[in-house]
Order: C-alpha cells, then structure tokens, then sequence
C-alpha cells in the first residue's frame, strides 16, 4: 500500500483530488508522526502506521464521516481546534464574524463580550486570543462545553474564556452586562434536513436545525433578550444563513439595534449583520 493508493481510496469515494490530497495529509501527521517534509524526503512509512492511515481512510470514504472529526481537529484561524460530533466543525465563513467583533471590539476598547451558543468555543477564544476583553462563551450542550473548556486550555486562555450552561440567556443573571453579544445560532430550517451534505450529518441536529419554517427563531429569542444585558451602546453581531440578512436585520431593528450593516462573504454572500443600541 502506498500513499498514492490512500488517497486514490478517497477520490474514488468522491472526494475531489486536492482535498483528497490534504486530507490523506492530515492522517499521515495525526496517526503516523508522518509529515509533508518527511514525504518530500521520501522518507519510509511503517508499514503498521500505514494500516492504520489506510483503515482511517476507508472509514471516511464510506461513512463521509468529516476529517475532522476523525482526527479530532479542525483548523480555525491558524489554530488547531478540538472537535467531536457534540459540535460543529468550524467554518472558514465564521472567521469574518470574528475578524469583525475583534475589530470593533478593539476600536471600543470593549472588555466584556458573550458568545452566544459556543459550540466548540472557536469564536470564544478566538476574540479572547485578538483582543484584551473577556469572553463568556454560553451554551445548553454539556458535552459542547466539555470541547469548549479543553480548546480554552489548550490555547491557555485561563480567565479570558469562560463557559457557562445555559439555555440561551436562561443563566445569565440580571446583573451581568456585556459590551457585545457575538452569536453563530442554528439556522437551517426542518425543511432542508433531507437536502444537506452526507458529512454535515454527523454534526449536531441540536446545534443546526430550528423548529421554525425560516430558520429564524434564533435570532427572535436572542434579538429580543439581548439589551437587557447589553450596556448602552453594546453591540448584537450575528453570522447568518443564505438569504436570511433582510429578515435578520428586520428582527434587530424591531428589538432596538440602529446602524445595522451587513458583510459579504468572499462569494459575495451577505453573511455577517451587526447593529448597536
């Protein structure tokens, strides 16, 4: 068995060539110690790590199961994030949401911010990590925190992302105010289950799918909570879903947020919305 044969397993299962490529990569580093410079080198591979690489790739052909997933990483802003199937796999979309909120925090000098349903905490340490403000990241998965919690020490992120669980703001006290509420929500409507990629349903339906028809429902809750714990002036930023930004921003005006803008993604997608009070 060669490498060639091992990425010829993945294509032939529909994967395009150059993320077939990557992906045989990412075995070869996760469950053989194998690097690119040690295949430049055309230095040998045991036979036994071989194997496994190889067994490692016929689950993913014929499950679709993610890389990321089966290696337990995924890439993120140049850092390497814990994953497992009790969250999603971070998207490169979700970078400009937190490019974003890093920017505008910064321009503020903003030091209390909510991420609101973490997830794996990507977002959550990420801000941390571009910016001097605190980073509460909430979520009603236990197991998702669990994730979280690891990704904020594996980036030694101690007392700058912080976990709590909660159902939405359900936790939140009174008393706690924050400079910005930064959200990625579930957004995909109940309709289009049957219509999503092989691999996405591996990921969490807990932290995909609403129960209302639009995809909407949490940007209604979050939207209309939010300035109760937003200080004057706070901030409300959302990703969000393809050709949902007109209701979206329909929603935070109704609940108070001004001066709401939209980004594109690199499609030229509108994907990023925020507004202040």
């Amino acid at each position: 068995m060669l490498i060639q044969d091992i990425v010829k397993i993945l294509i032939d299962s529909g994967i395009e060539p150059n993320e077939a490529n990557i992906e045989v990569r990412l075995l070869l580093e996760s469950f053989a110690g194998y690097s690119v410079a040690d295949i430049l080198m055309g230095k040998k591979l045991d036979e036994e790590k071989l194997k496994i690489v190889e067994e490692k790739a016929k689950l993913r052909a014929e499950t679709r199961k993610p890389i990321q997933y089966i290696i337990g990483l995924a890439d993120f802003m140049g850092e390497k994030f814990l994953v497992d199937e009790s969250v999603l796999v971070p998207r490169d979309e979700t970078e400009l949401l937190v490019r974003k909120a890093a920017e505008i925090i910064n321009e503020h000098n903003f030091e209390n911010i909510m991420d609101m349903c973490t997830g794996s905490g990507c977002i959550a340490c990420m801000i941390a990590k571009m910016t001097k403000s605190t980073v509460m990241g909430v979520d009603i998965s236990t197991e998702a925190l669990h994730v979280a919690l690891g990704n904020m020490e594996k980036m030694g992120l101690f007392n700058r992302a912080t976990f709590r669980k909660s159902n939405l703001f359900e936790k939140i006290r009174d008393d706690e105010k924050f400079d910005m509420i930064v959200s990625n929500p579930l957004y995909i409507a109940p309709k289009f289950k049957a219509e999503i990629q092989k691999e996405v349903k591996f990921e969490p339906e807990i932290a995909l799918f609403t129960t209302d028809e639009k995809g909407l429902e949490f940007y209604e809750k979050i939207s209309s909570d939010a300035p109760k714990y937003l200080n004057a002036g706070g901030y409300l930023m959302f990703e969000f879903g393809l050709g949902q930004g007109r209701d979206v921003a329909e929603i935070m005006s109704s609940n108070g947020f001004k001066d709401i803008k939209v980004l594109k993604d690199l499609a030229g997608i509108d994907r990023v919305i925020w507004g202040n009070l």
